[in-house]
């Protein structure tokens, strides 16, 4: 599994620096509703890292979709963040098991 991250360009660059090879850089809601759904068809991406402000600008059933994914799992990351689930909350939902307890 693969781990992809969508964003601009300066919330993607570190993870580019990093090694990730899976970064869509986007200027817009357009184009990173289109990244979006182009790593949710790509099933060899286990977890997608986005920023919580990029995730408040999608459609809202792309939003939710993402909400809801397990895989891949979404770590959402910066910004405000209000009505995001937690990166606990994600890993419960991916394992089935809170890990914390």
């Amino acid at each position: 599994m693969e781990l992809a991250v969508i964003g601009k360009s300066e919330f993607v660059t570190g993870f580019r620096l990093a090694g990730i090879r899976k970064v869509y850089e986007v200027i817009d809601t357009p184009t990173a509703e289109s990244a979006v759904k182009s790593v949710l068809e790509d099933k060899s991406i286990g977890i997608l890292v986005m920023h919580n402000d990029d995730i408040s600008n999608l459609p809202e059933i792309l939003s939710k979709n993402l909400n809801e994914s397990v895989q891949p799992t979404v770590v959402a990351l910066g910004g405000s963040g209000e009505g995001s689930t937690s990166l606990r909350d994600k890993i419960k939902q991916a394992v089935g098991v809170d890990l914390w307890k």
